[in-house]
């Protein structure tokens, strides 16, 4: 079966093809575009029986139905392959140094006989592109630079490590007096799992002050380009690319800087349709700016309500914006417990009140201990008598406790015969049960949906843990029906946990919306397996909001009580 993602890597490689053809504009639009919602669906393809289904995706008209039909049926596109064929095998990659667009690709293939970076390489180092029009010494050096940079960066960076790298940079920048406003901008502010480059927008009369201070911080090891409103520099073996516009754009600035490439698509077409014009610089009427300062501005001069950034994705935010009927999104501040925490009972690393001294600086109001049982083959998980004794502790300390409450609960293996590692017996005592598969990963996609729906026709799980088993960048999710889980529990009421660990975010945004139309409650909770994880849970909101989830639609928003209430009806 071919994925949605492959089928989106598809469209999106034809159009790199088109332009570096210099084909039809509005042909590359439309394949761009059908890429971004094929990459959005929650649905796979396989399961539209007709081009006539295809047709009814937004941006999916019936050239590209015909397409996406004859991929999914036969697992190929011959359009596809004859484009591919007509260039060498190694060009399309050209695209991804930096500064290297389609019209230089194509004007170094036609005019120097370079296919590969290879050839870029030893023709920039041997001077033999100074010749080419609009091309001279700096372009060679900055194209060496280029592809020293992709090599570099070739594998995109976690969220988390790009996070932190943006948040120190802003925190240094801020105080400058020259800084009227900053902020990180791009697929960061955005949330995205995965991180090109850190963006980094400021508001400034004065942009040399910035640029100097912005070079100089701690950690940069190259300058790889500075001009008068845009520096680039690697910190922490990521390129970040410093902006500065001047205070009365910064809102404009940040909102394009932000937005995907579709979403800003969409957000210029409702301007021209309204007689305006949107970059970013502004919103003009004719030679009029009527916005551009702040950000929500822009969206109300176009008749939206303010759209969060994690939105911002060209689905369908923008009409929902346009309706008034965009989600009230989940905050931080929501969440007043976590529960799925480990101990030093099994693989933890903390005590049981090292963790609830933790959870109460965090100002929850519960936390669940979810130890593992000895199926995943970690050192100490807990076996029946263990638990039971984990249990008497957390008795104990709850004894101590007059505004908190720690929860016993368990992270419990579905087994590969589809039995859990623990009896009903002991499972239905625990105040939480978590499920989750941690062995023979490589099951068919049929197995392993019915080995994991048979955890959510089990009365005693209240959660299924991590559903798809991905650990981004290292590990692809198993094979298995994820919208047939989220069917089920549906109907028994059994929670999905979104796992706010960086490294996994699952499940991921697309099935928390899926989840949400469903009816389907979420758990975000962070795997913890020391007190410092715990401070995951801001990936996991974020996450959350990029799934359009609300605070209703997550269980560890509600009181102790309620919660209870809702775990043992």
């Amino acid at each position: 079966m071919v994925e949605n993602r492959e089928v989106a890597r598809i469209f999106d490689e034809i159009a790199d093809i088109l332009e570096v053809l210099d084909g039809d504009k509005f042909k590359i639009r439309a394949y761009r575009r059908a890429a971004r919602t094929i990459e959005n669906l929650t649905a796979d393809l396989s399961r539209f029986k007709s081009k006539n289904e295809l047709k009814k995706l937004p941006g999916i008209g019936d050239a590209l139905a015909k397409k996406i039909y004859e991929i999914i049926t036969t697992g190929r596109l011959k359009y596809y392959e004859d484009l591919r064929n007509s260039l060498p095998a190694g060009l399309l990659e050209l695209l991804s140094i930096p500064g290297v667009g389609p019209k230089t690709v194509a004007k170094l293939f036609r005019e120097c006989g370079i296919t590969d970076i290879a050839s870029l390489e030893r023709a920039a180092k041997n001077h033999e592109l100074q010749h080419l029009f609009g091309m001279g010494a700096k372009t060679e050096e900055k194209i060496l630079k280029g592809i020293a940079l992709y090599r570099r960066q070739k594998e995109r960076t976690p969220l988390d490590v790009a996070y932190f790298q943006a948040k120190r940079i802003v925190e240094s920048l801020k105080n400058l007096e020259s800084a009227v406003e900053i902020s990180y901008a791009g697929s960061i502010r955005r949330m995205k799992e995965t991180i090109g480059d850190i963006d980094i927008l400021v508001a400034s009369h004065r942009p040399r002050d910035v640029m100097d201070a912005f070079k100089t911080l701690e950690g940069v090891s190259e300058v790889i380009a500075s001009g008068e409103r845009k520096t680039s520099v690697i910190i922490g073996d990521i390129q970040a690319d410093l902006r500065v516009v001047d205070p009365d754009s910064f809102g404009s600035a940040l909102q394009y800087f932000t937005g995907s490439q579709l979403h800003n698509i969409k957000l210029r077409e409702l301007a021209l349709r309204k007689g305006l014009k949107l970059n970013e610089y502004g919103v003009f009427r004719q030679d009029e700016k009527i916005a551009g300062r702040r950000e929500e501005d822009v969206y109300h001069s176009l008749g939206l309500s303010f759209i969060p950034p994690e939105l911002r994705e060209g689905q369908d935010e923008i009409e929902a914006a346009a309706r008034g009927e965009l989600p009230d999104l989940i905050e931080l501040s929501d969440i007043r417990g976590d529960l799925h925490v480990h101990s030093d009972w099994s693989d933890g690393r903390s005590s049981i009140r090292e963790i609830v001294d933790k959870a109460r600086s965090l100002e929850y109001e519960y936390i669940a201990i979810s130890d593992h049982t000895p199926a995943v083959g970690i050192t100490g998980g807990l076996d029946e008598k263990r638990l039971i004794r984990q249990m008497d502790e957390i008795e104990r300390i709850n004894g101590d406790l007059d505004d908190f409450r720690v929860l016993s609960g368990i992270e419990v293996d579905i087994r590969s015969d589809n039995r859990l590692d623990l009896p009903d017996k002991i499972l239905e005592k625990l105040d939480i049960v978590i499920a989750a598969v941690h062995t023979n990963l490589t099951q068919k996609k049929e197995e392993m949906t019915a080995r994991i729906l048979s955890a959510i026709e089990n009365p005693n799980v209240d959660i299924i843990a991590h559903p798809t088993g991905r650990i981004i960048g290292k590990r692809d999710p198993y094979d298995v029906d994820i919208e047939a889980l989220i069917d089920a529990a549906g109907s028994t009421g059994t929670i999905l946990e979104l796992n706010a660990n960086p490294r996994r975010l699952d499940i991921k945004d697309t099935h928390a919306r899926y989840a949400k139309k469903k009816g389907v409650k979420v758990a975000i909770s962070t795997d913890a397996h020391d007190t410092s994880q715990m401070e995951y849970m801001h990936f996991g909101v974020a996450t959350a909001r990029r799934g359009w989830l609300e605070k209703d639609d997550v269980l560890n928003t509600r009181s102790l009580d309620e919660l209870l209430r809702t775990l043992k009806p």
